[in-house]
């Protein structure tokens, strides 16, 4: 895969923008960041043949950029639901029951912890160890948005306002 004949011209400019910010024999340093533009591009996850286009785009090996994508919760590597849900579960929030909160949603959703819906609207991440916002606690984030001082009701009107499509 040619990385700039598979990526449109803007994703290209915002890499190459990142890239910028490191000396070249530092291109490492890019893999994060780049990685999390790939993967929003692509509905949410990455597969081998982006690890392997992005590698060869910043001169490292397909090991340099895979180790960084299975190594940070934030990288999927299979396909996901279009609307990613992170229940924080870190002290401040397990203290208010956020332990209850993952469950209700669970059994809201019929999926468990690492899975998606059947109709893809949503997914359910890997536990968050902090998600930064301990005053608000028990608080989950859906597409980075953050939800604070749940209650069943409120997940509820949540999950029943985000559209279908």
């Amino acid at each position: 895969m040619n990385f700039k004949d598979n990526f449109p011209k803007h994703l290209i400019e915002e890499i190459d923008v990142i890239r910028s910010k490191f000396p070249p024999d530092k291109s490492k340093s890019a893999i994060i960041e780049s990685l999390l533009i790939i993967q929003h591009h692509n509905n949410g996850y990455l597969n081998e043949e982006l690890i392997s286009s992005l590698a060869n785009y910043l001169g490292l090996t397909k090991i340099d950029v895979y180790e960084v994508a299975t190594f940070y919760s934030m990288f999927n590597l299979k396909p996901i639901g279009k609307n990613i849900i992170s229940v924080c579960t870190n002290v401040s929030c397990m203290l208010r029951k956020s332990d209850d909160i993952l469950n209700y949603i669970e059994k809201k959703l019929n999926i468990k912890v690492g899975e998606s819906t059947k109709d893809n609207k949503f997914y359910l991440k890997d536990e968050m160890e902090c998600l930064a916002a301990c005053n608000g606690a028990p608080m989950m984030q859906i597409n980075h948005i953050n939800y604070e001082n749940l209650t069943y009701e409120k997940i509820d009107k949540i999950l029943d306002e985000i559209p279908n499509d």
